[in-house]
């Protein structure tokens, strides 16, 4: 696969404060690249550099494996912070208005309005619009230049559980038109729906970096509910329990690597036990993120 941008040792000091530390990331085409961490992990200073905003201290990066230049950078389209639109004309004049600043075709305005859903009320003052329609347009004027990749700067930030899901199924539609995505959030949920592949960053070091589909993968819980006086230790008998816990009156069996819930409920049936309820959890990213924070903070003490 083609390498869209890569990252070596990208740091940012602002006087004694580290944002960035020694950042060493990839991204390759097509993929929707989630920057997770929680507010202040660098997140957006990382964008920041990328796009030129601020300098880096130390560190380089590549975009489509040369530095970054004005031919590279129109190649990207980014939403980095509230652009800024004219409240008294319409979506689409301030579309054609931001097409004529970056030397873009306005015959693109149709098509980027009707992957944002705005199309019905392009013609709308932009001072009549909700929070996610301003969004919407911000990603559209991103769109404009037909750019290669998108970056999006916490996108759902603000917006309610509609907007957000809005937002959502947009992003989804720009990656199937072949687009690569960068999108930096503290929200887990929409890293986890959204991104193919995601890095976690903790006060600007990079923790963990991988896809998506691979959280989960290894260990599993399993939940059970049986109706027998003496559960408990017969859970504990099974070779492929790690351990065994209670939870509003159901069992959760933690799994050894290799074993899954038809090892279980096989064992219990063997038992003479009819199992009224067995469920297999993956572990969430959202329980993969609190660990990996906390095994860092368990290394610096």
């Amino acid at each position: 696969m083609e390498t869209v941008l890569s990252t070596s040792k990208l740091t940012k000091n602002f006087g004694r404060l580290c944002a960035v530390n020694r950042l060493d990331l990839e991204v390759q085409r097509g993929q929707i690249f989630g920057m997770l961490g929680p507010n202040g992990s660098g997140k957006t200073t990382t964008l920041g550099m990328l796009m030129g905003v601020t300098n880096p201290t130390s560190g380089s990066f590549t975009w489509f494996g040369e530095q970054a230049t004005n031919l590279t950078r129109k190649k990207i389209g980014a939403v980095l912070e509230h652009p800024i639109f004219y409240p008294y004309l319409s979506g689409q004049k301030n579309l054609e208005l931001n097409a004529m600043i970056k030397g873009a075709d306005p015959a693109n305005i149709p098509k980027v309005l009707e992957v944002v859903e705005l199309t019905e009320r392009k013609d709308h003052k932009y001072k009549t619009y909700s929070l996610g329609m301003k969004q919407r347009l911000a990603i559209a004027s991103a769109l404009v230049s037909n750019p290669i990749i998108l970056i999006l700067d916490e996108p759902t930030n603000g917006l309610d559980p509609m907007g957000i899901a809005e937002i959502r199924e947009i992003i989804k539609r720009i990656a199937a038109d072949g687009k690569t995505i960068i999108l930096a959030s503290h929200l887990l949920d929409e890293v986890q729906k959204v991104c193919t592949h995601f890095a976690v960053l903790r006060k600007g070091s990079l923790m963990h970096c991988g896809p998506v589909d691979d959280v989960g993968k290894g260990e599993e819980t399993v939940e059970v509910v049986a109706f027998h006086d003496d559960l408990s230790h017969i859970l504990h008998e099974f070779r492929g329990s790690l351990s065994v816990k209670t939870e509003n009156g159901k069992f959760q069996v933690r799994m050894r690597e290799g074993f899954h819930s038809i090892d279980l409920n096989k064992f219990l049936f063997e038992k003479g036990i009819v199992a009224s309820h067995i469920l297999t959890q993956k572990k969430s990213l959202e329980k993969q993120f609190l660990e990996i924070l906390q095994e860092t903070q368990e290394v610096k003490h």
